[in-house]
């Protein structure tokens, strides 16, 4: 072919049929190639796990109001008895406000339930239909056994997103959204990066059992390793974090 015959492509005129089969293998081979991109970052990611939102739940039993709000189940068709569940509210609040002046009370509630491995969470309802004070005669709180004091490293989350209000729920991307949830009230805990003694995750606490909010937020989605005591309060680890020790692991 001559160089007059030679097809040649000009922007503002037809392709020459010479050049057509050329550029389209040329835009088949680009999105090959980053459909394989796409392909190859999306399975290098962590796997942001099976926590969701799985219908609504109800159950009656003890509530503790400190660090934050979580309910020691006694009676309910949702969840195991003697487990221990999360309270939140809707949003990124915490229900500390609603739960005040009822640490020890038999209660029942009911909302949306959040799932995630061995942590569990409700959402609850508006009003005396997500928590209500019932009549009760004497009854005893779960025993609180004291484990001693532990060194131990993993991320510190919010307990509703990392159940599965969102997901993955934690890293370091997640760490705006997570802080919101906690300065909101939202209860933190601890996901360690192994089982310990079979747990894996711990409510925090501060040294004297209350909440640790505010010394927790510039370590909030990272990798760090922290000391303090640990009690389970039935099904409920808790750890009374030292603040001093609080460190990112490099």
């Amino acid at each position: 072919m001559s160089d007059r015959e030679a097809p040649f492509f000009i922007g503002w005129a037809a392709m020459p049929p010479g050049l057509r089969w050329f550029m389209g293998g040329i835009a088949l081979g680009l999105i090959l190639f980053l459909a394989g991109i796409a392909y190859v970052t999306a399975a290098t990611q962590d796997d942001p796990g099976q926590g969701a939102f799985v219908g609504r739940a109800n159950a009656t039993g003890i509530l503790q109001a400190e660090p934050y709000p979580i309910l020691h189940v006694t009676e309910s068709a949702d969840f195991a008895l003697g487990s221990a569940l999360l309270l939140t509210g809707g949003g990124k609040r915490g229900v500390q406000g609603r739960a005040a002046g009822l640490d020890g009370a038999l209660v029942a509630v009911s909302g949306a339930r959040i799932a995630r491995g061995d942590i569990a969470a409700l959402q609850l309802r508006g009003g005396e239909a997500g928590l209500k004070a019932l009549e009760q005669a004497a009854i005893t709180p779960p025993a609180v056994q004291d484990l001693g004091r532990w060194r131990i490293s993993g991320e510190i989350c919010d307990g509703k997103c990392y159940a599965g209000a969102m997901r993955p729920g934690r890293g370091l991307a997640h760490k705006a959204c997570a802080n919101l949830c906690l300065i909101g009230g939202i209860p933190p805990v601890l996901v360690a990066t192994d089982k310990i003694d079979g747990t894996e995750f711990f409510l925090l606490a501060g040294p004297d059992g209350g909440p640790v909010t505010d010394q927790i937020l510039d370590h909030v989605g990272l990798l760090i390793e922290l000391e303090g005591q640990v009690q389970r309060h039935g099904g409920m680890a808790v750890l009374r974090l030292d603040p001093e020790t609080l460190k990112v692991i490099p």
